[in-house]
């Protein structure tokens, strides 16, 4: 039973007085067998629906009910389809779209206009710069693998180049600062663990089944390692003034304009190899003021930069 369906129908009653279960069915394109059982888990969820016998008859909300109380105002359906048009965006799936257009021709011609108003005014994408098919064929992989609760198999590479075969039990995808994780039980680890796709290679979906664990999302932990304490470093960066409109990007208000026009950030960053190459992606814009041992570091580093493109050839 499908949620997407179960609402649709809940708005086409509130929007109609009554409506055929034949004509549910050619609407989602299922059997009125099916439609009549969606019907029954509405009415369970608390929601009163009255069936209406006769010529004109139909399935429709009782009618205290509808006048009580609205499910989706007009505002609840502009935001349910700007979100339902960032996700599309990230996925090969044609289901959003094709629920949007149910939610939409849930409603009157007089009332379309001013919800696809109200639609442009919040305009969500969540899909990242430039495109990545392998990306989304693993997320429409592991997504079939999630529904019929089948293995799969991987090579992940860890943050510090490490690789490994993995088996895991796939439960939830994540999306979080345009980055896909999965959320896992890990075989090898015996333990719950979360995996970021652009890491994943030579995926496979097994042809074996599990049997679903009990899952807890509170124990899912979107927050980076890095940022725990004894990951991170305190920085004092110097930049141009040339690149305000880039360090702005980075850092927000957390930045400082000196006397001289130049600006001072004091940010918490992972110390590791992204952030050398970081730091060094602003050429001769930056100046690292502290810690005394990065500054070494990275004119060591550039001075192998140097090295390498002044080579004869």
């Amino acid at each position: 039973m499908k949620l997407d369906r179960l609402v649709s129908i809940i708005v086409l009653l509130l929007r109609k007085e009554r409506v055929q279960a034949r004509e549910l069915a050619e609407i989602f394109e299922v059997s009125v067998r099916t439609i009549l059982r969606d019907i029954e888990a509405i009415n369970l969820a608390g929601i009163p629906i009255v069936t209406y016998q006769g010529a004109n008859g139909g399935i429709g909300i009782a009618e205290g009910y509808r006048l009580d109380k609205s499910v989706l105002t007009e505002n609840d359906m502009s935001t349910i389809i700007s979100a339902l048009r960032g996700i599309a965006g990230t996925m090969p799936d044609s289901k959003h779209e094709v629920l949007m257009e149910k939610l939409r021709n849930a409603l009157p011609s007089s009332q379309l206009e001013a919800l696809d108003a109200k639609v442009q005014q919040l305009i969500i994408d969540l899909s990242p710069w430039g495109t990545n098919r392998l990306l989304k064929h693993s997320v429409s992989c592991i997504r079939r693998a999630i529904e019929n609760h089948n293995e799969i198999e991987f090579i992940y590479i860890d943050s510090s180049g490490k690789r490994t075969n993995r088996r895991v039990e796939p439960y939830s995808l994540v999306l979080k600062g345009q980055k896909w994780y999965l959320y896992a039980w890990c075989l090898m680890r015996q333990d719950f663990r979360l995996f970021k796709l652009s890491r994943m290679r030579e995926l496979e979906v097994t042809a074996t089944v599990y049997q679903p664990r009990e899952v807890s999302m509170g124990r899912l932990d979107l927050e980076d390692p890095w940022s725990t304490p004894e990951n991170t470093i305190c920085l004092r960066l110097v930049f141009e003034k040339e690149l305000e409109s880039i360090v702005t990007d980075w850092f927000g208000d957390s930045i400082e304009k000196l006397e001289d026009g130049r600006l001072l950030a004091n940010v918490v960053l992972p110390e590791n190899n992204w952030l050398y190459g970081f730091i060094l992606s602003f050429g001769t814009g930056v100046e690292v003021i502290e810690p005394l041992h990065i500054r070494k570091l990275l004119a060591e580093i550039s001075r192998q930069i140097y090295e390498k493109y002044s080579m004869e050839t």
